[in-house]
């Protein structure tokens, strides 16, 4: 949630900065200013109220005692009406407070001046890419026809139990599913982070602490009877471990890391790039998460994308990193690199990593703050990052190592397998 007082002192900076994402913000930018407006010369009204009912208060009592009934009587109505008037700014300011927030939560947050605006991904800014992608021109099997041949993946056993979208891995596939697993948390966990099994549901309070709702409603399962969410991402409720705290600066930064599954309707994905393991709507993904503090947080995300980079070099994958631009950028973060792994049976990228830093926008939202050194109260800045999607890591495993009907892993890879080839 962005911080009021900020738009209220740098309204065009705001305005710009939200702008960015291809949406025209300055009507609603300007509407919450016009209520905090309101609201703070309501506060004001009230506290000239309280002042003067205070005043009252001991005249009446100086007056009963020196017998002056009448005068005292009058002044005692004095203070009830002012007790009425201010219920009824109370009520006003409620409602107002209500309103405001209301509007705030719907605001998206604003981008890191680096952003570049732009409406959609065709917009993104390539930064650089490493990892040789010509030496894989020469294979074109995609990973649905591997896996058929090597019987590592029932899709059809997936869509019969639970409809279009599901797999089931099996056999030498789910080792290879459980060895990137195991791979991916034991690389986080030397890097310093702590490891956690989170719960894969959360009430709507994580979910809105975290960015997704209102802004993801339409793409998460919804448990109605219980009002509980399907986790999109280990993100939610590893972040919503420390909502509502307030953290000593001592402890930050704060290191986390957590495999999950992940549910995600994606409504209205269809056609080709979306085959098989392209998207899914249950998949797995490890991931990383910084809690730290303000002035630290970029330094953070220069070093959270540095380790998502090492982890793609060491299963020996070309991959290219983009900065996404305005339109692209999801609700909740500032900025955001993606990382994309060349596909040789597809010959295309695909998207296996978003490293964001969301500033203050997710803290504020959950009341994650810290006490600084002079004992004063903020709020800290979380980070994220896919560390790493399993699907299309997966999936670019099997078709830039598939040769001579076998896959060969990559050497990182085999002592988590157990062995160095699938066939």
């Amino acid at each position: 949630m962005l911080d009021i007082t900020y738009i209220r002192h740098n309204p065009q900076d705001v305005i710009q900065r939200l702008n960015k994402r291809g949406h025209d913000y300055s009507a609603t930018v300007h509407k919450v200013l016009e209520l905090d407006k309101a609201k703070r010369a309501l506060q004001s009204e009230l506290d000239s109220l309280f002042a003067k009912q205070n005043v009252i208060s001991k005249d009446t009592g100086q007056l009963y005692k020196e017998g002056k009934i009448d005068e005292a009587e009058a002044k005692k109505q004095q203070s009830l009406d002012i007790k009425a008037k201010s219920k009824q700014i109370q009520e006003n300011l409620i409602a107002i407070e209500t309103e405001i927030n209301e509007m705030l939560f719907h605001l998206p947050n604003a981008l890191h001046d680096s952003v570049k605006a732009g409406k959609s991904e065709a917009d993104n800014e390539y930064l650089y890419s490493k990892g040789d992608v010509n030496a894989l021109h020469h294979k074109n099997t995609p990973h649905w026809d591997i896996s058929e041949a090597l019987d590592l993946i029932d899709f059809e056993a997936g869509a019969t139990i639970a409809g279009s979208g599901f797999a089931v891995f099996k056999h030498h596939g789910a080792k290879l599913q459980r060895a990137l697993v195991d791979y991916f948390l034991d690389f986080n966990t030397a890097r310093g982070y702590t490891e956690y099994i989170p719960p894969f549901v959360v009430h709507s309070e994580s979910a809105t602490g975290t960015g997704q709702l209102p802004d993801k409603d339409n793409q998460m399962y919804h448990i109605e009877k219980d009002d509980l969410y399907l986790i999109p991402t280990a993100e939610v409720p590893l972040t919503n471990i420390y909502r509502q705290r307030i953290l000593k600066e001592s402890e930050l930064p704060i290191k986390l890391t957590g495999h999950s599954p992940c549910f995600r309707r994606e409504a209205g994905s269809y056609g080709k790039d979306v085959k098989a393991l392209n998207r899914l709507h249950q998949f797995e993904k490890v991931e990383i998460v910084q809690i730290t503090l303000p002035d630290l947080s970029y330094d953070a995300l220069d070093e959270m994308v540095k380790h998502v980079e090492d982890l793609l070099l060491s299963l020996e994958l070309p991959f290219r990193v983009l900065r996404l631009c305005g339109g692209d950028t999801g609700f909740a973060s500032a900025i955001t690199y993606d990382f994309e792994v060349y596909s040789a049976g597809q010959k295309r990228w695909l998207e296996v990593s978003s490293v964001s830093n969301f500033e203050s926008f997710q803290s504020k939202r959950m009341q994650l703050r810290y006490k600084s050194e002079n004992k004063k109260i903020k709020n800290c800045h979380t980070l994220n990052g896919s560390s790493l999607a399993l699907p299309r890591i997966y999936a670019a495993l099997l078709e830039n190592n598939y040769q001579n009907k076998a896959v060969t892993l990559p050497l990182s890879l085999q002592p988590y397998y157990k062995g160095e080839q699938i066939k």
